[in-house]
């Protein structure tokens, strides 16, 4: 038996959005050295989620960030992306846990180094494991980060504000602008401007005018 069972929280931010990556961190903390104020990240304050979020890199054993960018989602599904960048965060953790904790109902693969890793999918496990809650918090911010930076890319569509979500002023920018290199083309806001876009620019449907 291991001195120290080494157990990995995995979760998610961004599954929604219409634009951006969905970013997935996996944590191993220490149990000897606990964080007060776990929590399911969305529960949480932007202030106090960035808190959490520097003790959780300096007190736990291992974590790690990842994710799969807007292409990713598209060509793989929203689904497919998110178990990806799941795969990708615990791939990237220094240390191979002995147990893999995720949140929701389903388990990306967890074969690491030619081992299967025991793992369980846990519905609503980012209010219930500590673990999980730390990883929640982790991508949430990391997400946020990448999002305030692709608002200075691309300036008008306000994702330092929204995040990429569906909210008015998002879908009122992208039918000003359309859409930009980091939005979802298979998300139906997306593709609904696209097929609009195609409609006023070939108002006859098969793009022949005759007089």
């Amino acid at each position: 038996m291991p001195i120290v069972d080494l157990i990995a929280g995995v979760d998610e931010a961004g599954r929604g959005p219409l634009a951006g990556p969905v970013v997935a961190a996996a944590v191993i903390l220490d149990s000897r050295n606990t964080i007060a104020g776990l929590a399911d990240s969305k529960k949480l304050a932007a202030a106090t989620r960035e808190a959490l979020a520097s003790e959780i890199m300096s007190k736990a054993l291992a974590w790690s960030v990842a994710w799969a960018d807007a292409h990713e989602v598209d060509s793989l599904n929203i689904l497919h992306a998110t178990m990806l960048s799941m795969r990708r965060a615990l791939i990237g953790l220094r240390l191979r846990p002995h147990r893999i904790l995720v949140d929701g109902n389903r388990l990306p693969d967890l074969r690491i180094g030619g081992e299967c890793i025991a793992g369980d999918a846990i519905v609503g496990g980012d209010d219930k494991v500590d673990a999980i809650s730390a990883a929640s918090i982790l991508a949430k911010v990391r997400r946020d980060e990448i999002m305030i930076s692709i608002d200075q890319l691309y300036p008008g569509y306000g994702f330092a504000q929204h995040k990429g979500y569906g909210t008015i002023k998002h879908c009122e920018s992208l039918s000003r602008l359309g859409p930009c290199p980091e939005h979802r083309w298979s998300f139906s806001p997306v593709r609904n401007w696209r097929a609009s876009a195609i409609r006023v620019c070939h108002p006859a449907g098969n793009g022949l005018q005759s007089q």
